[in-house]
């Protein structure tokens, strides 16, 4: 089978197409035969050496399929199930993959592998920032950041939802009309205004009560800057890069404030907790509930363009690789 895989860290240009053979199901695992994988900035991580992986390795943590076969001791799928999952095996870079059982979630009737990869890790990332890590109330008003990005735009939508004030920054006009539609009151160009001056001046300074930061290093001071009392920094990415340690009496100094840097393998760490986000979400995309844009599609063999598109932020929603 074909899989992009890298022998070494570095740039786009160690991605190689290989041909490796097909894996076999070992206990406890399924063999999925994918037909999209998401590419997302851990796939960068991985790439660059930020997040160490044994070499060679191959990329990709997110994928949707069809079970091609289980092994003897599995029964929560079964062959022929059209089946999405995050970051239980790595290797979604490929035509097949062996995944354990427990993390495949089977996808509703009527939603294509295409859009279930497009909206999986995005969207349980949108739903635990919105219900767990800071539970969105209506009347609180939240700042998202690259708000037309795959999460962004999903996480406007579900905060919305919720009854928040949405408040997103952008880079373009184009990305700032996207934003809109998917639900932000208001929208920064933040290439033309200052966000921490338009976010005070559009909210009467009165300080706000969450802000979602996936940038980091160039966006996160400011944001504390932008927090009501016992307001909270939800730090859940980090594309511009990571931010320099600082001191914990600042957020003493700023109103008593919360940090916190969550990951959503540790809101889904176990079965029922995955089933239950995973229902919701993919319900509200089977019934049109929850809109999801797929921004570009790339074949396998394209994979180092789709990360250097990534990377670039020259997108709005989600990449996938389809074959």
């Amino acid at each position: 089978m074909k899989a992009v895989r890298i022998h070494a860290t570095g740039g786009p240009e160690v991605l190689s197409v290989d041909e490796i053979p097909v894996p076999s199901p070992a206990t406890g695992e399924a063999l999925v035969r994918i037909k999209a994988s998401g590419v997302n900035f851990i796939d960068i991580y991985h790439r660059t050496g930020l997040y160490k992986v044994p070499l060679p390795y191959t990329l990709g943590t997110e994928a949707a399929g069809v079970v091609e076969s289980v092994a003897p001791d599995v029964t929560i799928v079964r062959p022929g199930d059209p089946v999405v999952y995050y970051i239980a095996a790595p290797g979604a870079y490929a035509e097949y993959a062996a995944v354990p059982a427990e993390r495949l979630v089977r996808v509703p009737d009527g939603i294509e592998a295409r859009v279930a990869a497009a909206v999986f890790l995005q969207g349980l990332t949108a739903h635990y920032l919105a219900f767990s890590t800071y539970p969105l109330r209506p009347g609180d008003t939240c700042l998202v950041h690259a708000a037309a990005g795959g999460v962004g735009l999903l996480l406007c939508q579900i905060a919305r939802r919720r009854g928040a004030r949405v408040i997103g920054t952008v880079s373009t006009e184009a990305k700032a009309q996207l934003a809109r539609e998917a639900g932000a009151h208001d929208v920064i160009l933040y290439t033309e205004q200052d966000f921490e001056t338009e976010t005070k001046r559009l909210t009467g300074s009165a300080g706000i009560q969450v802000v979602y930061d996936s940038v980091g290093k160039t966006t996160f001071d400011k944001g504390l800057n932008l927090l009501a009392r016992r307001g909270m920094m939800v730090l859940f990415g980090q594309s511009s890069g990571p931010v320099p340690p600082f001191d914990l009496q600042v957020l003493n100094q700023k109103g008593s404030l919360f940090v916190t840097r969550p990951s959503l393998f540790h809101y889904i760490a176990t079965r029922p907790e995955l089933e239950a986000r995973a229902a919701e979400l993919l319900g509200w995309v089977a019934d049109g509930t929850l809109k999801v844009r797929i921004d570009r599609e790339y074949p396998l063999a394209d994979a180092a363009r789709a990360q250097e598109d990534l990377a670039a932020r020259r997108t709005a929603g989600k990449l996938i690789l389809v074959q």
